[in-house]
């Protein structure tokens, strides 16, 4: 029988000597530090702490990496129909032993079970380090166990209810076969109790320890309190509550269920009463800024986009650190060009004289290759109603046949004259798709429209994406472009350089990994689902989220929300789907909230970019993308455990379906 590999001490965590890289250790066989070494000096505690972090998700890598579940959800849709690993999990073609190099596709277990194990490591050996004070030493602990619970968390977002190690360092003398998994309620609490016990330990800001210049991005009360708001809000959702899906089924090996086999309605209070904590802190608030004009959309347009574009702003709860060599980062590889499209020709010349065949460096060419999907792009409300345009689609999701709210003011067909875009003085008014009119700021500041201008003034290119000469970014069925019709320019703050390479590597984001719009979203829903239903304090919190991007009250949109548990419901999905669009919460969203198997089977709709004019490619069609139909079954709630974990842990419960 196999010792179990994934979570055996690692090399690095034994004996390491360290690069000039700010993040990773480098293992090299000579000249090792012993364990005793490492853990008295400050320097390379620190080093191993840094270490720790390195482990965090990329969340924001859309492209191969963690946020793979952004396109894997019904929010965006991916162009790269060559690259398979992105269609298996979308048409449902994968299983336990789906190759590549025999490790299944997106199989973070390995790498969070090595974090996990890391974090043990430090934890044993940080009482060593006598160089920092006691209160410093007590801050890097409480870090510790911090991530690996969070590391927990990763694991059961995606497996559902995994084993737990504890406190243990791991022992390579441990059996696969004696090793099963725990159930969702020992999960959760074990998460649970770990912020609860640290939580104290952690300070409100890093500066009240730590150089706050040097450290940002460590973690603090906040973050901890924040993780556990998600991580009950999870616990308190149908997938992980009493769901019929998983009653009599899925025992491990010692005789117990891994989920709930009945509801618990309170799980929605704990929930509710995890966000009010972090609430309470009064340390974060919605990101506002104010615009010249004095105008309610120019303001709602400017605070959404400062989300993401300051970084470490007030409503920043905890962002990306130490992730990279080059610190916290989210660079324009991923956020802006794998979504730019190629623009080519047509462009006119700049007012200094210079041409612009390409906004951005040859050096990185844009793709194109991942949008939002049809089904995002109708999903954000009408700017003067407030209300979200589509109830719906007819048959099987579709979208070219959306079931329009009539008191949005939403128009799915027609056109425009002289229509001045939004945010773009600069531009020359445009025939504009009626569906393209009358949106919320939230929509401008994340996509652009076939048809309307790339917001980037000293360019002025008008972005045409269909297959007319005319076209400054036209369609190519073999290579790079936009095949959906709409432009994902979130990441894009408005007339940034793109062009030279240097430009585009010196972009630099601060991901947010929690927010504090999450945490209102978090409590309105939960107040909305709670036994003692408060929804006073849902509509409250909602329209927080609402107004900050300058719509109205949601009651106001929808005076027939009073008393209406499923439309308030309902409401709050759309809000989160819109306001966290691509910061990969959908997906874990739509299966926790069970509406996945619903929300994401059927054709792969786009604009009809094969069209040789303007009018008619805003025709919606299924047959352009060469993909066959997204698939989602109830096996699909949970990824699947690798075959190769399997295969050490022989008792291993596989998921349902698998």
């Amino acid at each position: 029988m196999k010792p179990v590999k994934i979570l055996s001490i690692a090399l690095l965590g034994l004996c390491a000597t360290f690069s000039s890289c700010d993040s990773y250790f480098d293992v090299e066989l000579n000249n090792q530090l012993t364990m005793e070494e490492t853990f008295s000096q400050r320097t390379t505690v620190k080093r191993y702490l840094e270490h720790l972090y390195s482990y965090i998700p990329m969340e924001e890598e859309i492209v191969m990496d963690d946020g793979w579940v952004v396109s894997r959800s019904d929010e965006a849709q991916h162009a790269w129909y060559q690259w398979i690993y992105y269609t298996l999990y979308m048409t449902g073609n994968y299983s336990s032993a789906t190759p590549d190099g025999g490790v299944l596709y997106f199989n973070y277990w390995p790498k969070f079970y090595t974090a996990i194990n890391q974090c043990s490591i430090f934890l044993a050996n940080v009482d060593l380090d006598k160089e920092d004070t006691p209160e410093v030493v007590t801050y890097m602990k409480a870090e510790a166990r911090f991530l690996r619970a969070y590391f927990y968390f990763c694991l059961f977002r995606q497996y559902g209810p995994v084993f737990l190690w504890g406190d243990r360092v791991s022992d390579d003398t441990v059996m696969g076969a004696s090793i099963d998994r725990n159930t969702v309620e020992e999960n959760i609490k074990f998460i649970v109790d770990e912020l609860d016990a640290i939580k104290n330990d952690l300070p409100l800001r890093v500066g009240d320890l730590e150089s706050e210049d040097t450290w940002q991005g460590r973690v603090t009360r906040g973050a901890a309190l924040a993780l556990k708001s998600r991580v009950l809000l999870y616990a308190a959702s149908p997938l992980y509550n009493g769901c019929e899906l998983y009653k009599g089924k899925m025992m491990n090996k010692d005789g117990n269920y891994l989920f709930p086999q009945q509801e618990d309605p309170e799980k929605w209070q704990k929930a509710a009463d995890a966000a009010w904590d972090v609430i309470q802190l009064n340390q974060y608030d919605l990101c506002k800024r104010a615009g010249t004009s004095g105008d309610k959309f120019e303001d709602g347009y400017l605070s959404y986009q400062a989300v993401m574009f300051e970084p470490w702003n007030e409503e920043t709860i905890w962002g990306w650190w130490r992730r990279t060599y080059s610190g916290y980062n989210y660079t324009g590889t991923t956020g802006i060009i794998q979504a730019l499209p190629p623009f080519n020709g047509n462009i006119p010349n700049d007012p200094d004289g210079k041409q612009y065949n390409s906004l951005i460096s040859p050096a990185a060419a844009g793709y194109g290759g991942m949008g939002p999907s049809l089904k995002l792009v109708d999903s954000y409300a009408m700017w003067e109603s407030g209300r979200y345009p589509v109830k719906g689609y007819e048959g099987m999701n579709d979208l070219s046949q959306p079931i329009v709210d009539e008191q949005s003011g939403y128009q799915k067909d027609g056109w425009v004259e002289n229509y001045k875009q939004p945010m773009v003085d600069w531009a020359p008014a445009i025939k504009a798709h009626a569906s393209c009119v009358g949106r919320e700021p939230r929509y401008y500041a994340s996509v652009l429209p076939n048809g309307f201008y790339f917001p980037k003034e000293n360019a002025k290119v008008r972005f045409t994406c269909y297959s007319g000469p005319e076209c400054t970014s036209p369609f190519s069925a073999v290579s790079g472009c936009i095949r959906v019709g709409y432009m994902w320019r979130r990441m894009y703050k408005d007339n940034q350089s793109l062009n030279t390479l240097a430009e585009i590597q010196a972009i630099k984001y601060v991901y947010p990994a929690f927010r504090m719009a999450e945490i209102y979203l978090n409590y309105a829903e939960a107040c909305n689902e709670k036994p003692q239903r408060d929804e006073a304090s849902a509509l409250e919190y909602l329209n927080k989220v609402r107004n900050r991007a300058g719509l109205n009250n949601i009651e106001e949109a929808y005076p027939e929300i009073k008393g209406n548990k499923e439309l308030l419901r309902w409401c709050i999905q759309k809000e989160r789907m819109v306001e966290f669009a691509f910061e990969a919460q959908r997906h874990y969203d739509a299966c926790r909230w069970m509406i996945a198997k619903d929300e994401y089977p059927g054709k792969q709709w786009t604009l009809h970019l094969t069209a040789t004019n303007y009018e008619d490619s805003y025709t919606r069609v299924n047959n352009e993308l060469p993909l066959a139909d997204r698939v989602f079954t109830d096996r699909d709630y949970l990824f699947p455990i690798s075959a190769n974990q399997l295969a050490e842990m022989t008792n291993m419960t596989q998921n349902l379906g698998f």
